[in-house]
C-alpha cells in the first residue's frame, strides 16, 4: 500500500484509509502525527461483527499505520468537505466517547465520512452489498435456468413414455 506515512504529509481534515487483510480502517487526521479514528473491541473482523459498540481514541498516525497509509478524501466530489477547523473540533470532542457501533450501519468509514462531510457514508459497504446482490441476481438466474433445463428434460422424458406406450398398445394417444 502506498504512500507510506513519510511520503505524504496528510493535512487536518483529511481522510486516512489503512488497509487491512479484509477492510479498511478509517480515521481522521486531525495533525501532529496523530488520528481519531473509532475503534471496536476487537481489530478482527469476527470480534467486529460481534460488537456493538466502540470508543473514540486518538492516536498516533504512526501507531496506527505502522505499514502505511493513504489520503482518501473519498467523497470529496460528491459532498463539499466541511472547515477543517470544524472537523478536527468535531473529532476532539468525540473523544473518549463509547458510540453504537455496526459493521453494516455504523463502521470507522461512517464515522470518519460524518466528521468530514457531515454525512455517514460507507464505499465498503456499498461495494459488499452490491456484490451480494450481484452474487444473488447470478444464483436467481442460474437456478431459474437449472429449472427450465429440469422442466425442459421431464416433458422430453412424458413425450417419450408417450411413444413408447403407442408403440406399445398400437393405439395413438
Amino acid at each position: 500500500m502506498a504512500p507510506t506515512l513519510f511520503e505524504v504529509q496528510p493535512k487536518p481534515g483529511d481522510l486516512i484509509e489503512i488497509e487491512r487483510t479484509m477492510y479498511s480502517h478509517w480515521a481522521v487526521y486531525i495533525g501532529n502525527n496523530e488520528v481519531v479514528h473509532l475503534l471496536p473491541p476487537g481489530e478482527d473482523l469476527l470480534s467486529m461483527m460481534d460488537s456493538s459498540c466502540a470508543v473514540v481514541r486518538r492516536q498516533r498516525l504512526s501507531a496506527v499505520a505502522p505499514s502505511g497509509f493513504r489520503v482518501n478524501n473519498l467523497l470529496d466530489g460528491k459532498y463539499t468537505p466541511r472547515r477543517r477547523d470544524v472537523i478536527v473540533a468535531e473529532a476532539c470532542k468525540l473523544l473518549g466517547r463509547t458510540l453504537h457501533y455496526s459493521l453494516t450501519e455504523y463502521n470507522c468509514e461512517h464515522f470518519a465520512t460524518s466528521l468530514r462531510y457531515g454525512k455517514r457514508e460507507s464505499r465498503q459497504v456499498k461495494q459488499a452489498e452490491e456484490t451480494a446482490l450481484a452474487l444473488g441476481a447470478v444464483a436467481t438466474v442460474a437456478l431459474g435456468a437449472a429449472f427450465f433445463a429440469a422442466l425442459l428434460s421431464g416433458e422430453g422424458e412424458t413425450k417419450e413414455k408417450e411413444r413408447e406406450k403407442r408403440n406399445r398398445h398400437g393405439r395413438r394417444y
